[in-house]
């Protein structure tokens, strides 16, 4: 007799396939239509941008890294600021652009490659559940600790001084 309970285990996103091919159009339409998971990544993105201390009552253009279908981009929106958000994902992208219809500007791109933007172009930034992505390494030339490299020296120079 064993008294151990067995639970059922849960696979972490990051470990079952490449974000690019995880975050496909099935798991993209979870994004529009699940109200558990819309809650959670609105919830989150609220305390992103809390911890940010952005100063009351001035917009702020904001980067949104690993930004999906747009959810915590319209969180942004709600609280008076823009964004530009990147993911690695076309079908997120697509989503957030057809199906979402949100405001911000969006960029297909890997932000273990580095960030593509002009230095000192953003207030802040937000990630909602995107950079653990970078800890694997899902081709032979992948190094996590260059990417997280890349992604984080990339990241400080487009945000502006004091940001």
């Amino acid at each position: 007799f064993s008294s151990r309970i067995a639970f059922p285990t849960m696979s972490r996103p990051e470990l079952q396939a490449p974000a690019d091919i995880f975050y496909g159009e099935d798991e993209a339409r979870k994004y529009l239509h699940n109200s558990r998971m819309i809650q959670i990544q609105g919830t989150m993105a609220e305390r992103a941008l809390e911890m940010l201390c952005l100063p009351e009552g001035k917009p702020c253009l904001l980067l949104d890294v690993g930004c999906g279908t747009g959810l915590s981009g319209e969180v942004v929106e709600e609280d008076g600021h823009s964004w530009i958000g990147t993911d690695i994902s076309l079908p997120m992208l697509n989503v957030a652009l057809h199906e979402r219809d949100v405001d911000g500007g969006l960029v297909h791109d890997d932000m273990g490659a580095g960030l593509h933007f002009r230095d000192g172009v953003f207030d802040g930034a937000i990630s909602i559940s995107a950079i653990q992505w970078l800890c694997n390494a899902e081709k032979s030339e992948h190094n996590p600790r260059k990417r997280l490299q890349a992604f984080f020296e990339s990241l400080y120079k487009c945000l502006r001084r004091g940001a």
